[in-house]
């Protein structure tokens, strides 16, 4: 067996740091379990990345990317209605298949909150600048319409707070919301 470059082990971090910190938070995840499911020492750990916020970051900034992607995959050549909905779709089955890509959404802002609140702009800084990539991903399909921009940044974060609660996808709370994403995007693979 061929052993991984630094590279490709500091990828399987990135990918173990976004798990954990999905599952247990930026504070409630221990450096040592994301070694253990990379199957590396902490020290190892140590030297691909400086310390645990750096490691956070990277997931952050990781997850934030493969989101952009999505939208950007699924809008290619699209406009308007026909982006929307294709974007809407795209997301739903993202975090319907992938669901530490919105648990650590979810981790993001809650960790970014705590962070700003105790001083340190770091974190906020690099979510805050991930997240207004997403939405200039968003915005050129949607004609560059900030209001439909808007609405559809909205109608995303409303899904993830509803599949965060664990609604399931036939509940009326889903009523009125992407009709075609409710259903279709996370039973369509």
């Amino acid at each position: 067996m061929a052993r991984m470059s630094a590279e490709e082990r500091r990828e399987s971090v990135i990918r173990a740091a976004m798990h954990e910190f999905a599952r247990g938070g930026y504070y409630g995840t221990s450096t040592e379990a994301i070694a253990r499911r990379v199957g590396v020492s902490q020290p190892y750990l140590f030297r691909l990345f400086p310390n645990k916020q750096a490691m956070f970051l990277a997931a952050a900034e990781r997850c934030l990317h493969d989101t952009r992607e999505v939208f950007a995959a699924a809008a290619e050549g699209l406009q308007g209605e026909q982006a929307t909905q294709a974007m809407a779709n795209a997301y739903t089955r993202l975090i319907a298949e992938d669901p530490d890509k919105l648990q650590m959404q979810l981790q993001m802002y809650v960790t970014v909150a705590a962070a700003e609140a105790a001083g340190d702009h770091e974190l906020g800084e690099l979510v805050r600048k991930g997240w207004m990539e997403l939405w200039d991903t968003v915005h050129v399909p949607l004609g560059a319409d900030v209001g439909e921009t808007t609405t559809f940044m909205a109608y995303g974060m409303l899904i993830n707070t509803l599949v965060a609660m664990g609604f399931p996808p036939d509940h009326r709370v889903w009523e009125g919301l992407y009709p075609e994403a409710r259903v279709k995007g996370r039973l369509e693979k």
